[in-house]
């Protein structure tokens, strides 16, 4: 073994893993307990130095494993500490070169298919509200023109929610969000493309709504078709 071998990966993480960890270890020192309310989003923005919007995501993190809830009277409360489910959201940095895009966009579609099939199989009532209210949030900003990659994001975050599969959950939870890092440097999902998104999301949720399988894995495999045939040509680049 030659000295290189010691020398260790130096490891950059993102504006949203670096608020997750912050609030992970005000958790575990006692700082933060159940019940306890974060400051504002603009009093965290100006405190950490970052846009708003690093906050929003890493919260909407929090929110999905449940560590932390948004009551619209009395802002974000800290539920309580899952500090295994917290060590999972600090992820190891991946190397978004352009075959490890491919991968990881593939991964996606093996995921999110499956995701979808036991949705419709399992999805129940409370399911049903958060993924229509997922849904207009999307459409609402699809039909105003602005930009709708969070709320896409949250969409399919709860559709792996309704498949009742905690692993997977916490994958997508992983993996979600350095493909929209992506998707929004290469403007994978440009203005004109919204619209057919949102029509593919609305066939998406009719087939969870009526338990049908097939059709959930069909028009989830033809929403994830284009994104994957633009990570195959990222290898070819």
């Amino acid at each position: 073994m030659g000295i290189l071998e010691n020398f260790k990966t130096i490891e950059v993480e993102s504006p949203v893993d670096k608020i997750i960890r912050q609030i992970r270890d005000l958790i575990i020192a006692g700082y933060l307990r159940a019940g306890d309310k974060l400051p504002s989003e603009r009093r965290l923005s100006e405190k950490f130095g970052i846009g708003r919007t690093h906050i929003r995501n890493a919260i909407k993190k929090l929110e999905f494993f449940g560590i932390l809830t948004t009551h619209p009277q009395s802002g974000v409360i800290v539920n309580g500490a899952d500090l295994i489910a917290m060590q999972g959201l600090i992820t190891n940095v991946m190397k978004i070169e352009s075959p490890d895009f491919f991968s990881l966009v593939e991964t996606r579609c093996f995921m999110e298919i499956f995701c979808v099939e036991q949705a419709a199989a399992r999805r129940n009532t409370e399911d049903l509200i958060k993924l229509e209210k997922a849904h207009a949030e999307f459409e609402e900003k699809v039909e105003k023109k602005l930009p709708a990659e969070n709320e896409d994001f949250l969409f399919h975050l709860r559709i792996a929610k309704a498949s009742h599969n905690a692993v997977l959950k916490t994958m997508m939870l992983i993996v979600l969000p350095d493909i929209l890092e992506i998707y929004r440097r290469e403007n994978v999902c440009a203005e004109g493309d919204q619209q057919k998104l949102l029509i593919e999301h609305r066939n998406i949720l009719k087939a969870i709504k009526e338990k049908d399988i097939m059709k959930a894995s069909k028009h989830m495999k033809n929403h994830l078709q284009e994104v994957l045939e633009f990570s195959k040509k990222k290898i070819n680049m």
